[in-house]
């Protein structure tokens, strides 16, 4: 369903029509009640503005806890068993935090920890605690502010995507020993689709609209567009707060252009060396290997692994890659005021927003793979200085597209004559 900026609110019965921002083009417009199991899409650029999917807060709240819970396991438990050699080993999900740590690669044990460990904790549990108050009907100024970070944690919050990770690393090492999932591999198998349903499941625009206030201003001068909750607030200035949300005001993102082409560039600039450099050194029986990620590709497609070494191929050679394109594309075309594809420029941004994240399963896989296999001379896997270089590009690119504003796209078109 498309929304229209001028008749949609009157079409449409109910109460819960709202004025709103569209968040890739800037277009203001009314959107309607939605019935479940439909959205509301901007009449402009085509972006969603928002979903009824028809769940509760009650059911989402259920779900979430049961994530939480399992996800608090699967900490607790051990993922992999590994025997080869006459040994067994054991590893955690701390185990490959520790291991890189130990071996002088912190950047990539904060990495793995971040994401995988503290920001999915953060996110359910800031979530489990909106709902719980909302469900309690209980109101208090908080809860703004903890809604608003749990859409932030999401991005960095990546259970889903080290259960990947944990199949490719699970892939390479039967060939060498005997392995078996623990408890809490199976644990967090089950809370990351725990966790992806109640992404799925949540309301976004319902909890805003119990959280309150469901309506704001009407569109015009003395009206700013929060970024966070998508509230039209009646402010006059920028650097105001958001009364929903409490997020920082502003009509556009700030310095927008320039940051997004400071980080393009150190992303290019480390992306040659991150596909040249090992990503993991393997000693076999005193021989050293050096592991590219195109060579953990190939080796993927050797041992058959063929859906896994496609998945691996497009998350950490294709979408890096992509996403420097895109990024560039869109500044070029912004600095010329070019009207051409705004809708195609606006829709692929929304894309390279939501996948660069699964460029992650190569340095997730490579935590699991340097806490098990650990045999001394016989077999050892160490990380390689091309993961440091790698997991730099995917985290400048992340944080690029987050600064990159689309509206500015449409606003440069707008000013050509």
């Amino acid at each position: 369903m498309s929304v229209d900026s001028s008749a949609a609110g009157r079409d449409v019965a109910g109460h819960g029509a709202a004025w709103a921002s569209c968040p890739d083009c800037g277009l203001a417009q009314r959107v309607p009640a939605l019935a479940a199991g439909s959205l509301a899409s901007c009449r402009r650029c085509g972006g969603t503005l928002a979903v009824n999917t028809g769940y509760g807060i009650d059911t989402v709240l259920a779900v979430a806890l049961a994530a939480l819970i399992l996800l608090l396991f699967a900490y607790l438990s051990p993922l992999f068993s590994l025997h080869a050699f006459g040994e067994a080993r054991q590893s955690w999900i701390t185990s490959g935090v520790a291991e890189l740590w130990r071996e002088g690669f912190g950047f990539l044990a904060l990495i793995v920890a971040c994401f995988s460990i503290a920001a999915p904790l953060a996110y359910l549990g800031l979530l489990v605690a909106v709902l719980s108050g909302l469900g309690l009907g209980a109101n208090p100024a908080w809860l703004g502010p903890a809604f608003r970070w749990t859409q932030f944690l999401r991005s960095w919050a990546m259970p889903e995507i080290y259960v990947v990770g944990g199949f490719v690393a699970y892939s390479r090492m039967e060939k060498i020993a005997n392995v078996d999932v623990g408890i809490g591999g199976w644990a967090l198998l089950a809370a990351a689709l725990a966790f992806l349903a109640a992404d799925a499941m949540i309301d976004k625009r319902a909890v805003w609209r119990a959280i309150g206030p469901a309506e704001g201003a009407r569109p015009g001068a003395d009206a700013i567009a929060c970024l966070s909750c998508g509230l039209l607030a009646p402010v006059s200035g920028e650097k105001a707060r958001c009364p929903r949300c409490g997020a920082r005001l502003r009509h556009r993102k700030p310095q927008s252009q320039t940051r997004t082409a400071a980080l393009v560039l150190a992303a290019a600039m480390l992306y040659i060396p991150a596909n040249f450099l090992p990503v993991l050194t393997i000693e076999r029986y005193g021989r050293i290997e050096h592991d590219t990620i195109m060579a953990g590709i190939r080796e993927l497609a050797h041992i058959g692994a063929w859906p896994l070494a496609v998945i691996v191929f497009l998350a950490s050679i294709v979408v890096p890659l992509t996403k420097l394109l895109s990024l560039a594309w869109f500044l070029a075309a912004e600095m010329r005021g070019s009207p051409r594809g705004l809708v195609a420029r606006t829709r692929l941004h929304d894309i390279v927003d939501n996948i660069g994240r699964w460029s992650y399963i190569d340095i997730f896989m490579g935590s699991i793979l340097v806490a098990l296999v650990q045999f001394d001379v016989l077999y050892n896997v160490t990380a390689g200085s091309g993961a440091t270089a790698f997991a730099a590009v995917v985290l400048l690119t992340m944080i690029a597209s987050r600064c990159y504003d689309p509206r500015l796209m449409w606003d440069a078109a707008e000013r050509q004559p």
